[in-house]
């Protein structure tokens, strides 16, 4: 008996679907496409039902579309994929001149995929960048944006979200960046964020999309996100 009350993966599951199509719900009613999945398997295969064959797809950087094997099934298909975060050599890239061309080039892509720091239950989408491409992008450019998320990153409010973005999201890319060879940050030291001045701050541009108004030539929702039970990204 005390066996099974160890495993909570199924309660866990339950949480996250639960939490999920509350969001879900309320994105809809904020204009956004929504989409629910319980598993990464069917939110790659919900992104990639989403993306015509030829498309120019930009990528933001990520680590869910990681996770999920989305930037890898791109890679194998019929798309001309724009990632300014991979070098030549397939590592990880530290942002240079023609890192910063692609990202303008993207501004203009079909579809622009990427992840989101945290979404409300309410359905506001927050998120935070350090040089603004990835806020961009998602605000205005792209004709059609894909947002994937785990569920971890549903809170109840907009406070929540920024919160959750300086304690727990911040630190964590932070110290992702300085493995890359981008530069200690005070957050990837102390765990929390300081409100720093640091050259390579990685918390500038801060976007809360709270309704989507749609484009007056298109019928589909520009914003999409994609709702995966599962604990993803950072």
């Amino acid at each position: 008996m005390f066996e099974e009350e160890k495993n909570t993966t199924q309660d866990k599951k339950w949480h996250y679907e639960h939490l999920a199509k509350k969001c879900q719900t309320a994105l809809i009613k904020n204009n956004f496409g929504a989409f629910y999945t319980p598993t990464c398997d069917q939110a790659r295969t919900q992104v990639l039902s989403m993306i015509p064959e030829g498309s120019v797809v930009g990528i933001g950087d990520s680590i869910t579309l990681l996770q999920a094997g989305i930037i890898e099934a791109l890679d194998a298909g019929k798309y001309k994929v724009l990632n300014p975060f991979r070098a030549p050599d397939g590592r990880y890239f530290a942002h240079g001149r023609s890192s910063i061309d692609m990202m303008r080039e993207i501004m203009s892509a079909d579809v622009y995929l990427t992840g989101t720091n945290a979404v409300t239950l309410d359905g506001k989408l927050v998120n935070t960048d350090g040089f603004g491409n990835r806020v961009a992008s998602i605000a205005f450019g792209p004709r059609k944006v894909i947002l994937v998320m785990g569920a971890n990153k549903i809170v109840p409010t907009v406070d929540d979200a920024l919160k959750r973005i300086r304690e727990v999201a911040a630190p964590m890319n932070a110290r992702r960046h300085t493995r890359h060879g981008m530069g200690e940050l005070p957050c990837g030291i102390t765990g929390s964020c300081s409100d720093c001045r640091h050259p390579r701050r990685i918390c500038c541009a801060t976007l809360i999309l709270e309704y989507q108004r749609k484009p007056m030539t298109d019928r589909e929702p520009r914003i999409n996100v994609v709702l995966v039970g599962e604990e993803l990204g950072l």
